[in-house]
C-alpha cells in the first residue's frame, strides 16, 4: 500500500483541477494548458483506469461535457495523461480548492506509484483538431538547453504547421511551460498507427529532429497513448 504523503495530497488536488479544467472553463478561449501524468502501480493499472473512468463519466453527465482529455499509455497502461484547458492561470488555481477533489483523492491515495507531475504551459501553435476513431495519441517532451530556447520555438512552430498539413494528422499542438519555457509539450493526434510511423520518417520531422538535437538538454520523450474508454 501506497502512503499518502502531503506531497500527494497537492498533487492529487492539482489532478481534479486538471480534470475539471475544461468543465469549469469551457464557456471561454483557453489560454492555459495542464498536462498532468499519473502512475499507478504496475497491477493497478485496471483499477486506476475504472477509477478515472468513472469520474470522467459521471463529470460528463453531470455537466454535459465532452472535451475531457484522458489518455492511457499503451505500452506502459499503468500510466496515464490528463489535459486541460483553461481560461487563465488564475482558472487553474481557483479549480484547486474544488470539493470534487477531495471525492477522488481518497480514491487514488493507495494506488500511486510516485506524485503526480503536473505542468503548466501556455500555448505556441495550437491547431483546429479534426475527429477520429480510435486516435492514436502521442504527447512528447521537449528541452532544449536555454541559451536555445528561441530557436527551439521556431523549430517546433515550423514542425506544427507541416505536420497538421500531412495526411492523417488530427491534432498538432505546441504548448511552453509557464515556469520553465525552454521546456515545451506536444500533443499530437493521428488518425492510426501507420500515418504516425510515416510521419516520423517526413523529411520535415526529420530535419526538425536534427535542428534539435544539438540543442537538447535531455532525450526526446515520446509516448504513445489511446483515449481512455
Amino acid at each position: 500500500m501506497v502512503r499518502l504523503l502531503p506531497k500527494h495530497s497537492v498533487a492529487i488536488t492539482i489532478l481534479i483541477a486538471t480534470v475539471l479544467g475544461p468543465l469549469g472553463a469551457h464557456a471561454q478561449p483557453a489560454t492555459f494548458h495542464t498536462a498532468s501524468y499519473v502512475e499507478v502501480g504496475p497491477i493497478l493499472a485496471k483499477v486506476g483506469a475504472a477509477t478515472l473512468r468513472a469520474y470522467r463519466d459521471a463529470e460528463r453527465k453531470h455537466r454535459g461535457a465532452s472535451n475531457l482529455e484522458i489518455y492511457q499509455r499503451i505500452d506502459r497502461p499503468n500510466q496515464f495523461v490528463i489535459l486541460g484547458a483553461w481560461s487563465d492561470a488564475k482558472a487553474f488555481e481557483a479549480h484547486q480548492a474544488s470539493e470534487h477533489a477531495k471525492a477522488l483523492s481518497g480514491k487514488l491515495a493507495t494506488l500511486l506509484a510516485s506524485p503526480i507531475d503536473v505542468r503548466r504551459h501556455g500555448a505556441l501553435s495550437e491547431s483546429t483538431a479534426k475527429p477520429g476513431k480510435d486516435p492514436l495519441v502521442v504527447v512528447t517532451h521537449v528541452d532544449a538547453i536555454p541559451p536555445q530556447k528561441d530557436s527551439a520555438v521556431a523549430a517546433l512552430k515550423q514542425l506544427a504547421a507541416d505536420s497538421h498539413k500531412q495526411s492523417g494528422n488530427l491534432r498538432f499542438d505546441v504548448w511552453q511551460q509557464a515556469d520553465r519555457p525552454n521546456h515545451f509539450t506536444l500533443v499530437e493526434s493521428w488518425g492510426s498507427r501507420g500515418s504516425f510511423d510515416l510521419h516520423q520518417m517526413q523529411r520535415h520531422t526529420r530535419d526538425f529532429r536534427a535542428k534539435l538535437a544539438p540543442i537538447s538538454g535531455s532525450p526526446y520523450d515520446e509516448r504513445l497513448y489511446k483515449t481512455l474508454k
